[in-house]
């Protein structure tokens, strides 16, 4: 019996706001290992994520050993982003790295209930590198593009994610098209800023 070699899953573009947003949590099976999948508001399913920002800040959390936060910013909000002893080539990016600098994460959601019983968002990255400004700017035109795809097919009849994303969030999806926009947007006010005509 040939054993195929499991597949990554494909990791999801999103903004900080629908990230931080995607409080959800769920498996598609009972097995034990079976992928844990954030729920986007927008009607999508990500096992992982793919983010680009401004790496802002770092911070060594761990009290015992090294346990690194990282807090990166897109043109609609933050991502926290935490490595540790399991993430040790992500760990020594957040210690190396100067801020400000722009990177490419990819990682996977991460959800913690707090006391208060409010969930945080977090990515637990695989991998993180310093990329352009230009590499910034593409990530941001194509999340939109995702962003405005996935409200788009939200109505569509059969979109299960969406349906599951309807009874879990109480959310205007309006939020994450003008977030888009602004993301868009925020990329010419940089050029004209940078080009004065």
């Amino acid at each position: 019996m040939s054993q195929s070699a499991p597949t990554r899953e494909v990791a999801r573009r999103v903004f900080a706001t629908e990230f931080n947003d995607a409080t959800f949590t769920f498996k598609e099976s009972d097995d034990e290992r079976a992928p844990v999948y954030s729920l986007l508001p927008t009607g999508e399913q990500a096992n992982r994520v793919f983010i680009v920002g401004t790496l802002t800040e770092t911070e060594d959390v761990g009290e015992d050993s090294e346990y690194w936060r990282g807090r990166v910013v897109d043109p609609t909000g933050t991502f926290f982003v935490y490595a540790g002893q399991y993430q040790p080539e992500a760990a020594s990016a957040l210690r190396d790295l100067d801020t400000p600098s722009y990177v490419a994460i990819v990682g996977k959601p991460r959800t913690y209930e707090t006391e208060d019983g409010s969930v945080n968002v977090s990515v637990r990255p695989e991998s993180i590198t310093e990329v352009t400004a230009d590499v910034r700017d593409r990530w941001v035109v194509e999340t939109a593009e995702r962003t405005l795809e996935r409200v788009e097919t939200f109505e569509e009849e059969g979109n299960e994610y969406a349906r599951r994303a309807e009874e879990e969030y109480d959310l205007p999806l309006s939020r994450y098209t003008e977030g888009a926009i602004e993301a868009l947007e925020s990329l010419d006010d940089e050029e004209s800023v940078e080009q004065p005509a």
